[in-house]
């Protein structure tokens, strides 16, 4: 298992995961979607453009984890984290996670920010094993054109379409 910085003569073959990704984002609201590979390598093209650091764990020239980090300096924020499916249980996340924290140290940070969907509960508890907790974000605004907001979520008092 080799992580490294993810490179443009990559995103092609890691053009999947990124599409896989928002397959599993998707899923959280109930959306059933396919794979938008194009989508995908558009979207890593961007993060690249932009200076995004990112990175893939790799068996052989196959990549099958990614992890796409937003420099805010000092804070650092994971983007995506995703393993392929078969990959999964295999500290993979873990290593990609590191590279995360060694950029928030060298800016003399002890913690990554992290964005999740409040039912995704692979990575609450991924976040977890690892010392981190729900804070303090709630994400406000007006709902996506076609967006559907089918759930409901209660925070203390307070619930909140989702």
């Amino acid at each position: 298992m080799l992580i490294r910085k993810l490179e443009r003569q990559d995103v092609k073959t890691a053009a999947p995961l990124m599409a896989g990704f928002r397959v599993k984002l998707r899923s959280f609201k109930g959306e059933i979607t396919e794979p938008d590979t194009d989508s995908g390598e558009a979207e890593l093209n961007e993060y690249l453009d932009n200076g995004f650091p990112a990175f893939i764990a790799a068996v052989g020239d196959t990549p099958v984890g990614l992890m796409v980090c937003r420099l805010d300096e000092p804070c650092v924020w994971v983007e995506a984290l995703y393993v392929a499916p078969e990959y999964r249980r295999q500290g993979i996340a873990s290593l990609l996670f590191d590279k995360a924290e060694e950029i928030a140290a060298s800016f003399g940070e002890s913690t990554v920010y992290n964005y999740i969907h409040p039912n995704n509960e692979a990575v609450k508890a991924f976040l977890a094993s690892r010392g981190y907790t729900v804070l303090n974000l709630l994400e406000v605004r007006k709902p996506y054109p076609g967006e559907k907001l089918t759930r409901k979520i209660r925070v203390d008092e307070s619930e909140f379409d989702y």
